[in-house]
């Protein structure tokens, strides 16, 4: 199985790159753990492991602040729970509310969600912009209080929902 970013069901990959301006605007991260094929270890100050990896049964690093781009296609779940209990990171995924991965692992897990504005345009493996983009809408989910600050503030078009759920209040509060 190829892991890398997103699927294309007209290119049947899972190997599109995030635009670097999204990730520049959360900060530094310390680890990708799905880098796309041309990405190296290093890319944006990023340490990851070689494409292909199949990072969901890795350990993480312990203390890294994770960006994750997971695979599209199937696993996001899995992706979502392992950032989840890392417990810091923010994730990049369709804004599909009501499926069970994005209830499970993001409604009763994650601390806040930016919905971004617009569609995101992810480019291809060789750096270009596809002719499309996207195909649907898109949201950053932040797992840790710092990655809900990153959110905020990075000037990224769209709304921070912070996630009651997780905060300890009672609806009223």
């Amino acid at each position: 199985m190829t892991i890398g970013a997103h699927q294309s069901p007209t290119r049947l990959s899972d190997d599109w790159i995030t635009p670097p301006r999204i990730i520049k605007a959360l900060g530094q991260f310390d680890f990708d753990p799905c880098p796309s094929s041309i990405q190296k270890s290093g890319y944006l100050g990023m340490k990851s492991w070689e494409y292909g990896t199949d990072a969901r049964v890795q350990d993480w690093p312990k203390d890294a602040r994770i960006w994750l781009n997971p695979p599209y296609s199937k696993g996001l779940g899995l992706w979502l729970s392992k950032l989840a209990d890392h417990g810091n990171g923010i994730a990049l995924i369709f804004a599909r509310t009501e499926t069970k991965d994005f209830c499970d692992n993001v409604w009763e897990k994650a601390d806040a969600i930016l919905f971004l504005r617009g569609r995101i345009t992810f480019l291809l493996p060789d750096g270009k912009k596809p002719s499309g983009n996207s195909g649907a809408p898109s949201c950053l989910v932040a797992y840790g209080s710092n990655n809900v600050g990153a959110l905020y503030q990075s000037g990224l078009s769209g709304t921070v929902i912070r996630n009651w759920l997780n905060t300890g209040l009672q609806r009223g509060d």
